[in-house]
């Protein structure tokens, strides 16, 4: 590491170099996922397709299969994701599940998503294994790599009933591979475009009788498609042990570490209202740029079966987060000189720890004749956040848009801390189906949530602490007239926060807590004995009392009266033949500001009708696979997203676009397989995100070539 982008995280950093300075990528993965307590079994696989017949957590604690769950709810397996070359959270989800867009850029931590008309952490929740990562000034850093995941369940709509605020447009769920008493093993490495090399290892298996492992490590680096400074590396590792302490009772011990020091482009400037070809991979931030962050997550899990009909899960856990960013943010291009005028000289440092600990209990019993099943539980964490940064992040300079000289970091205010929070959250939830009759089931939950937080601002000699208390509820109904056929509707409410929980800023602590309500019917399906699964849905979302961040302002926000949004969802998956498969999805959704004024120089402005900020109106999926001859398979996929716009007044618009991948893969021996995969072939020009002045530009076309071999 050199010594203009070292910083405190540096000994981690140079103990992973060995291994970032190889090579890695995507391949097929084993479908193993956790340990049946009772029979030491592997459960809950998931395979390609919807996995409407497998059990997943993310839609409910019941442990129903998406079939039985009154709402929209994706299961992407490991092996889909890795196959299809998908190296982060970010890749398999937008290309993968239903409606689901990324926002992602280096000050979110590059993993915020759109969901259902809303956008953002605090909207689009992310959870790590089923337990939420609380966030600090809207960033999520982990995990990042898809290398450890099993699978990834994507809740779309209301999910504070199972999770606490900050939920309405969805969750997001990696669930990382579990320990197995089945001895496993397996490698990757690639190489591609841009100096990209990838490295990664899965090992697991018995130590004895009753102890098992799992140790998942991977590494990546390349030099970026930006010059200068363009490149990244990142290391992961997740280690887990159980051990099957009687036939009815299993611990597992977890560790989690995520190291990255993601590329430092923050985006390229407009001229007009575009990004000329011209300066597409120019790079205009400072020469002593950094990003850096580093996660621990740490996690307990017990599992109690005193009987067929009583489960008891027990979850202990602790994240650490250390991040640093120093960069200059904001690019305008200045017609009367033709030069790129630079701002935002921003320096910040996250330190967070999340503790917390949750308990449920599942009981399977009749009442009045009628199958039941319920669960109830609490949820209890504390939070500790500081941040210090150089705010108000003053400092200007000017480049020439051709050869732009990088210049050094200017700190007008220098760096103090500004922020430090504590917060104490505290819930109780209870969830319960019950069976009318062999087709007719109700699902029912509800939660209470009570979160305090305590804020100080040193800096401005303010302080706060408020308790933002919510109740969310849902009911629903699942229809099943014939089997591999169900009906369904519900009725769901959420609370968002106002911005991000735990840096409530002194004015949004006087608001209460944004709230949201949901109506979805849909149904969902197998058919040709059960080569294909197909969803359709349809919802209302409305969410009052809200704030929105402002454009090219991050850390300020604007209230916003009402925002609605209503839509179709439909996703297959279809086994054509022997040789031939597809899986496709499409998001249509209608998203406006219902109720929203803001005094401007002109006087007070309404926005109501207007499209809300960073949400397109159409996203479509569709993977296409061709097993053409013996040992070979040809992917295509297609991920195209409408125009968003980057502004209130919906004045500047981002245009749609359409990515095209490939991947070829070739059953070298029955162990081994050699992959070649490709993106954004058409080498298309567009923008994962944006303001009203530059665009943060998605890759361009990309090759990389991987070995995988299973041992």
């Amino acid at each position: 590491m050199s010594p203009r982008r070292a910083c405190r995280l540096a000994p981690v950093a140079a103990l992973a170099a060995p291994l970032l300075a190889a090579a890695p990528a995507g391949a097929e993965d084993l479908p193993l996922d956790a340990i049946d307590v009772a029979g030491g079994r592997n459960r809950e696989v998931a395979a390609p397709g919807l996995n409407l017949a497998t059990p997943a957590r993310s839609g409910s604690r019941l442990g129903l299969t998406p079939l039985e769950t009154p709402a929209s709810l994706d299961v992407i397996s490991g092996e889909t994701i890795r196959a299809r070359g998908q190296n982060t959270v970010e890749e398999a989800v937008t290309q993968n599940a239903v409606g689901i867009t990324s926002v992602a850029g280096p000050g979110n931590g590059n993993l915020s998503f759109a969901s259902r008309g809303f956008v953002g952490p605090s909207s689009v929740q992310q959870l790590y294994d089923g337990t939420r990562l609380y966030v600090g000034v809207g960033t999520v850093t982990f995990p990042f790599d898809t290398w450890s995941a099993e699978r990834i369940e994507v809740l779309r709509g209301p999910a504070s009933v199972l999770y606490g605020e900050g939920a309405i447009g969805g969750i997001i769920n990696v669930v990382p591979k579990k320990p197995v008493f089945t001895a496993l093993g397996e490698a990757r490495a690639a190489i591609g475009s841009d100096g990209v090399a990838r490295l990664a290892l899965d090992s697991g298996g018995p130590v004895g009788e009753d102890l098992a492992y799992r140790i998942n490590l991977s590494g990546n680096r390349a030099d970026g498609w930006v010059k200068p400074d363009g490149d990244f590396r990142n290391l992961a590792l997740s280690a887990a042990m159980t051990w099957r302490v009687t036939p009815d009772l299993a611990v597992t011990l977890s560790h989690d570490l995520g190291y990255n020091e993601p590329t430092r482009y923050w985006g390229s400037p407009l001229v007009g209202n575009r990004v000329p070809d011209r300066l597409r991979f120019i790079n205009y931030n400072i020469r002593d740029s950094q990003i850096a962050w580093f996660d621990n997550w740490t996690q307990l899990r017990t599992e109690w079966n005193p009987s067929a009909d009583i489960t008891v899960r027990n979850t202990a856990y602790r994240l650490s987060t250390e991040r640093h960013w120093r960069d200059v943010e904001q690019y305008t291009y200045q017609p009367a000189t033709g030069l790129i005028g630079r701002s935002d000289y921003i320096e910040i440092l996250h330190h967070e720890e999340q503790i917390g600990n949750r308990l449920d209990a599942t009981l399977r019993s009749s009442l009045f004749g009628f199958k039941t099943t319920t669960v109830v539980g609490f949820d209890v964490n504390h939070i500790a956040f500081r941040r210090d940064s150089n705010a108000p992040f003053g400092g200007e300079s000017t480049v020439d848009p051709f050869n732009p000289v990088p210049g050094a970091f200017i700190n007008v205010a220098g760096t103090r801390t500004d922020i430090v929070s504590r917060t104490r959250q505290a819930s109780v939830f209870a969830e319960n189906r019950l069976e009318l009759s062999p087709q007719l089931a109700l699902v029912t939950g509800v939660r209470y949530d009570a979160p305090t937080v305590a804020v100080s601002r040193p800096l401005a000699g303010s302080r706060f602490e408020k308790t933002f208390d919510s109740t969310s509820f849902r009911v629903g109904a699942v229809y099943t007239p014939v089997p591999d056929f169900a009906l369904y509707a519900q009725y769901a409410t959420a609370a968002d926060p106002l911005g991000s929980l735990i840096t409530t800023s002194v004015p949004q602590a006087q608001f209460q807590l944004a709230t949201g309500e949901q109506v979805e019917a849909g149904a969902k399906g197998l058919f040709d004995g059960g080569r294909g699964e197909w969803t359709v849905a349809a919802y209302h979302i409305a969410k009052d009392n809200l704030l929105s961040p402002i454009p090219d302002r991050p850390t300020e926000v604007a209230q916003v009266g009402s925002q609605s949004s209503r839509g179709v969802e439909v996703a297959l998956a279809y086994q054509l033949s022997d040789a031939w498969r597809i899986e496709a999805n499409t998001a249509l959704l209608k998203a406006r500001y219902d109720s929203f004024s803001q005094n401007t120089d002109a006087g007070l402005v309404s926005f109501a009708g207007k499209v809300p900020v960073d949400v397109p109106q159409r996203v479509t999926n569709v993977w296409l696979s061709y097993a053409f001859a013996p040992g070979w398979v040809a992917r295509l996929g297609v991920n195209d997203v409408g125009p968003v716009f980057s502004d209130f007044a919906n004045t500047v618009k981002r245009p749609a676009y359409t990515l095209v991948n490939a991947t070829l893969d070739w059953q070298v021996t029955p162990t081994s397989r050699l992959s070649l995969r490709g993106y954004n072939l058409t080498d298309q020009i567009y923008a994962v995100r944006g303001n009203t002045n530059s665009w943060l530009l998605g890759r361009p076309r990309s090759v990389e070539l991987a070995y995988h071999v299973v041992f």
